[in-house]
C-alpha cells in the first residue's frame, strides 16, 4: 500500500520541476496532500489514537483541502497563469529534478541507518531538494511559495522516517508555519497587483519605499 503512494508523491514532485501553470502547481499540492493523508493512516497506525487523529485531519484538511484553495485564490485574485518562458527550459529543469533525485538516492544510502526508513528518508530528501530547484529556477514569487510548500512536505516525510512519536510536534510547527506563510503571501500578492504589479522575484528588487 505504501509503495504505490510514495511513486505517485515522487512522480508529482518530476511533474511540478516541468509544468508550467500554475494552476497545475496548486493541483499537484492537493494531490500531495491527500497522498501525505494516506501515507500517515499507513505508516502511523500504531501510534496513539488522538496523535493520529490531528495528524490526519491536519494533513487532509490544511494540506490537501485549505492550501490548495488558497493557492487557487490566489491566481484568480492575480491572474497569474503560468511561468515565464524566459526563465529556465523545462528540459533543464528535468535534468535538475533527476540530479536531485540521483543525490537523495546516494545520500540515503550512506547516511541512513537502521533507526530511519529508507524509503521515506530519501523521498522526504528528494522533496526538499525538488522544492529547492522550483525555489533557484523559477523567478515568479508563486513557484518559490509552491516551492516552499513542497519543502514543509518533505520535512512532514522526514517525520515519518525517523519513527513514529515525532509527527505530533513537527506537524504543529508545519501547521502554523504554513498557515503563516499562506496567509501573508496571499495578502501581498493581492497588495501588489493593486499596486506595482509585480510577482517576479526580480521586480521586487527594484521596488523603493
Amino acid at each position: 500500500m505504501i509503495l504505490p503512494l510514495i511513486l505517485l508523491y515522487v512522480i508529482s514532485l518530476v511533474y511540478l520541476a516541468i509544468t508550467e501553470r500554475f494552476r497545475n502547481f496548486a493541483s499537484i499540492m492537493a494531490l500531495q496532500g491527500w497522498l501525505l493523508f494516506l501515507v500517515a493512516l499507513v505508516r502511523l497506525h500504531a501510534i496513539h489514537p488522538a496523535e493520529l487523529a490531528f495528524i490526519a485531519c491536519e494533513t487532509l484538511l490544511f494540506k490537501g483541502v485549505l492550501v490548495p484553495a488558497l493557492l487557487f485564490a490566489v491566481i484568480r485574485k492575480t491572474g497569474i497563469s503560468r511561468v515565464r518562458t524566459s526563465g529556465s527550459s523545462q528540459f533543464r529543469s528535468l535534468l535538475l529534478s533527476f540530479a536531485a533525485l540521483v543525490v537523495s538516492v546516494s545520500v540515503t544510502y550512506l547516511v541512513a541507518d537502521a533507526s530511519a526508513d529508507r524509503l521515506f528518508f530519501g523521498v522526504a530528501l528528494y522533496a526538499l531538494l525538488s522544492g529547492l530547484v522550483l525555489i533557484v529556477m523559477r523567478t515568479r514569487i508563486f513557484s518559490h511559495m509552491v516551492g516552499f510548500l513542497t519543502i514543509e512536505n518533505g520535512v512532514f516525510l522526514f517525520s515519518t522516517a525517523i519513527g513514529v512519536e515525532m509527527p505530533l510536534l513537527i506537524n504543529a510547527a508545519i501547521l502554523l508555519d504554513i498557515l503563516m506563510s499562506v496567509l501573508m503571501l496571499g495578502l501581498f500578492f493581492t497588495k501588489i497587483d493593486r499596486t506595482i504589479h509585480a510577482i517576479d522575484a526580480d521586480s521586487l528588487t527594484r521596488v523603493k519605499d
